[in-house]
């Protein structure tokens, strides 16, 4: 899947490893990463886009804003990034459940 601004993505490399990150912009080959506290939205983390791994698409109000170009606060993205870690972790338990 091709990853694009308001995705939520795992990085997979660096010191970083295993945090979830909002897509913020896209520069070529490399995605400019926020996640509201350490990385905010006026300091992307640059990082090469074989580096991350798609998560999932966040339905938050903020990830529309972004779609359309706009800028957001680094409140709205801790809270994408909280609910895209709530349906993750639904996710998994109506997995365990299934089996």
């Amino acid at each position: 899947m091709e990853i694009r601004t308001s995705h939520v993505v795992l990085s997979t490399a660096g010191h970083d490893k295993g945090q979830l990150f909002l897509v913020v912009g896209e520069a070529e080959r490399f995605l400019l990463l926020a996640d509201g506290k350490t990385r905010t939205f006026g300091k992307p983390k640059r990082k090469n886009r074989r580096h991350v791994r798609f998560a999932a698409a966040s339905s938050h109000p903020a990830a529309a804003f972004l779609q359309g170009g706009g800028q957001v606060e680094n409140s709205e993205i801790r809270k994408a990034l909280a609910a895209a870690r709530g349906a993750a972790r639904a996710n998994l338990g109506e997995a365990s459940t299934l089996g």
